[in-house]
């Protein structure tokens, strides 16, 4: 990948990061950290999202990750060349209003929220 291309995709990680920021400000127990290159998005302790080269990358419930995989504009999340379970890709055309957005973000909370804290 060319610096061009990393500098694109770190400018439409940092737009994400931007729109995602005031839609996770007022719920509780939500902190970020910088984390495989992006920035990850935790509830109490436990990832719940995320950015990866311009998309979501969003934690949902390992039964239901098929379903979720025949969703339009998901893809499994693989940075590591290896499918996570639990984890899908939305591409921006799946989030790109801000009510599309929140609903991925909603989901993923909601997920993360039903694990113990750490």
């Amino acid at each position: 990948m060319s610096d061009p291309e990393r500098l694109d995709l770190k400018t439409a990680d940092e737009a994400l990061i931007a729109r995602i920021r005031p839609l996770l400000k007022r719920r509780k127990g939500i902190s970020d950290k910088k984390l495989f290159g992006g920035v990850c998005f935790m509830v109490n302790g436990n990832m719940c999202a995320g950015t990866w080269q311009g998309s979501l990358v969003v934690r949902l419930d390992k039964p239901g990750h098929e379903a979720v995989l025949r969703e339009e504009h998901t893809a499994p999340f693989d940075a590591t060349g290896r499918v996570m379970k639990g984890w899908a890709l939305i591409a921006p055309a799946g989030i790109d209003t801000p009510d599309t957005l929140r609903a991925w973000l909603d989901r993923a909370v909601r997920y993360a929220r039903s694990l113990p804290p750490k």
